[in-house]
């Protein structure tokens, strides 16, 4: 019996039903274009890790969506796991080349842009971004976490990880903190528009930076980063590598994409990797 066939099983919910690849692959693979390749498979442990244990025969473009994901990573080492067919769990791979190698920083959070960009076309969610890799949405006025961005270098360029909670349901939830975006109120949850939304959005912020070089001010990502970012202006707490630390107001974004913190003595401090509690704001509460 296949799982499709099993009564009750975990792939029986008509409101969940599966993505429809031909029409997928018709609506985002064409010449020229950055996508060239898509698959979905019904089940595996993280698409992060299938694509990035296959880069060294893919094309760039190449795009693996799970319609289920037993072993999802977040930054951290925490896991990532939702209802099968309950959101959108996809990799892509990307080499950009002639661009330098420190200037690769900035594709989570251009990700990040696309997936915010990409949802509120396709959604109507305002979606916001904490710093690096977070997606918010509001529910009941409190901003809670409905998707995460994992970059990971693979080979010869990058394998991108993108989570998101689309149809979740309240008791579904993994944590009180989470969100998805039918209970953010989204004027639409077909997860084959939400994935077109995102990857053609992720396809023209990427285009963008690759013809300025990478370069995140010329290309405008800077600028709608921090536009769209909830980190900046609150008070946050970083916990630094090495058990450290540090407590300030969010201030600004800088030019290699670290968040630059003002302590209390007015002191500035980049942080470039940290995990990131939000104190104070103007929604208030911790998050």
């Amino acid at each position: 019996m296949t799982p499709s066939d099993a009564p009750q099983s975990r792939w029986s919910d008509l409101d969940r039903p599966p993505l429809n690849v031909p029409a997928l692959r018709r609506g985002l693979l064409r010449p020229g274009g950055l996508w060239t390749v898509l698959d979905v498979v019904d089940s595996t442990g993280s698409t992060n890790s299938d694509l990035a244990g296959r880069a060294a025969s893919l094309a760039e473009g190449a795009v693996l969506v799970a319609e289920e994901q037993t072993a999802g990573r977040g930054r951290l080492d925490r896991t990532w796991t939702a209802p099968a067919r309950s959101g959108l769990f996809f990799s892509v791979y990307l080499t950009p080349g002639a661009v330098p190698v420190q200037r690769w920083g900035w594709l989570p959070l251009l990700a990040g842009v696309a997936a915010a960009t990409g949802l509120a076309r396709s959604a109507g969610v305002d979606t916001a971004l904490k710093w690096p890799n977070d997606l918010l949405v509001t529910v009941g006025g409190q901003e809670r976490k409905t998707g995460g961005i994992l970059a990971e270098r693979a080979g010869d360029g990058v394998v991108i990880g993108i989570g998101l909670n689309v149809s979740l349901r309240a008791d579904e939830l993994p944590a009180p903190t989470a969100a998805s975006l039918a209970l953010a109120g989204a004027v639409s949850t077909d997860r084959e528009t939400l994935l077109r939304g995102v990857l053609r959005s992720l396809e023209q912020w990427y285009g963008q930076w690759r013809a300025a070089d990478g370069d995140a001010a010329a290309s405008g990502l800077q600028e709608a980063y921090a536009a769209g970012c909830a980190t900046l202006g609150r008070t946050v707490r970083a916990q630094l590598p090495g058990d450290r630390t540090l407590t300030g107001e969010a201030v600004a974004i800088d030019g290699d994409g670290r968040l630059v913190l003002s302590s209390d003595d007015g002191l500035r401090e980049p942080v470039s990797a940290g995990d990131i509690v939000h104190l104070r704001g103007a929604e208030g509460g911790l998050t």
